[in-house]
């Protein structure tokens, strides 16, 4: 696979954010049509991660790894806690984690927040739902701060579902992680 004795740990890196690029391309395909991201794809790309981190790194590699899967859990569990994304998406980040480890996650997770918001106000503004969409968004906000027992708002946001327009997370997180890859030169 990667020699340590031919290759940088920069080289490694670029291949590995090509690796993660192409599993994210994937997701988002088969997100964008089924609106799920499926374990047959998530649970390889963690355990792939911890494998060739601890292979290229050793100890070091698979702690940072694990840290990195750590991150990705922990940057969306929340929202999925509350019902406000699948599952799939949130070990879809956690195998981002477990290849780049936790900066690299963190950072992906910041453009993909915000490559997700724009794609859910053009989603709204094309299909002319602006004010429905910002009575939920605050309906929402106002439940979070108030209610605030995670099973409760699970309940109220699978009540809601019905009435909103659905964005598949693994898109944003697709775009937004190789954005990110981009912008930091970590694309071939």
């Amino acid at each position: 696979m990667f020699s340590q004795e031919v290759s940088s740990p920069m080289a490694d890196l670029q291949v590995v954010c090509v690796l993660v690029s192409v599993i994210l391309i994937a997701a988002a395909i088969i997100d964008g049509w089924k609106l799920k991201v499926p374990n047959w794809l998530t649970f390889p790309m963690v355990f792939s991660g911890w494998a060739m981190s601890t292979y290229l790194f050793g100890w070091e590699g698979l702690i940072g790894s694990l840290i990195g899967t750590a991150v990705g859990l922990a940057l969306l569990l929340p929202l999925y806690a509350i019902g406000g994304m699948g599952a799939g998406d949130v070990k879809l980040l956690a195998g981002v984690g477990a290849w780049v480890w936790g900066w690299v996650t963190f950072y992906a997770f910041c453009f993909s927040a915000v490559i997700g918001g724009l794609i859910a106000l053009g989603m709204v503004l094309y299909h002319k739902k602006f004010h429905h969409h910002m009575g939920q968004f605050r309906a929402i906000l106002t439940e979070i701060l108030v209610v605030r027992d995670p099973n409760e708002l699970s309940a109220m946001a699978a009540e809601r579902k019905s009435t909103m327009m659905l964005l598949p997370y693994g898109i944003p997180i697709a775009i937004g992680t190789i954005t990110y890859f981009a912008c930091m030169g970590l694309l071939l």
